[in-house]
């Protein structure tokens, strides 16, 4: 079936960014008529008739508002640079669900004198890094529980996001150096922007003062 919705479609991912962008909608008119932590659908109405929201995986909020299935997101920085379009509009820094994505290892033990091994689920960050580094190393992709590679012999180093470095620790691990800081950036389809412009506007400015008020 042809989705014919001519408002606009808002894409978000569950956890933390949904939980630190519910306020700024709130702020813009915005409210959804669910909560979103309680319900198992992935399309939510709200009380703005022109506003949709869909949930999806945090590493395709960019992949929807890329190819136009969304006509905006809020994503963080950590996966847009890992996504790497120059096809998207990133036009504000929210500064919410502030991390940083660095290396670790195991705590106190040294790294061994041959090529490295990096497990992470951030290839192209990674890759980019150690190259900035002048550091050839080879990259093992995961997709969660990266804190368990060092543990196993899996991989010498993860690369993964910080927040404040509990679950490091509780696996005896600790962060080494830091890549970049991470925070959440609304991103809109080119089109959209251009087409859906008086829609968008409103929402945009709202999120803009909520932001400078921080």
């Amino acid at each position: 079936m042809t989705d014919t919705y001519n408002g606009l479609t808002l894409a978000l991912s569950k956890g933390r960014i949904l939980k630190e962008t519910l306020p700024l909608l709130t702020n813009a008119g915005v409210e959804l008529l669910e909560d979103p932590e309680k319900s198992r659908k992935l399309i939510f109405e709200t009380t703005n008739p022109n506003v949709r929201v869909l949930i999806l995986r945090a590493s395709d909020v960019p992949t929807y508002v890329e190819h136009g299935a969304a006509d905006f997101g809020v994503a963080g920085k950590d996966v847009l640079l890992e996504h790497n379009s120059s096809s998207l509009y990133e036009l504000l820094d929210l500064k919410i669900a502030k991390c940083r994505v660095m290396t670790a290892g195991v705590k106190g033990q040294a790294l061994p004198n041959r090529r490295l091994r990096i497990a992470t689920k951030y290839v192209n960050i990674a890759r980019s890094y150690f190259a900035s580094c002048g550091e050839q190393v080879d990259i093992i992709k995961l997709y969660g529980s990266m804190e368990l590679a060092p543990l196993v012999g899996l991989g010498d180093l993860i690369v993964d996001v910080v927040d404040t470095g509990n679950t490091l620790r509780a696996n005896g691990l600790e962060p080494l150096d830091e890549i970049c800081q991470v925070s959440s950036r609304l991103i809109v389809n080119q089109v959209s922007f251009k087409r859906k412009f008086d829609l968008l506007e409103p929402i945009l400015s709202s999120f803009k003062q909520s932001v400078e008020s921080i």
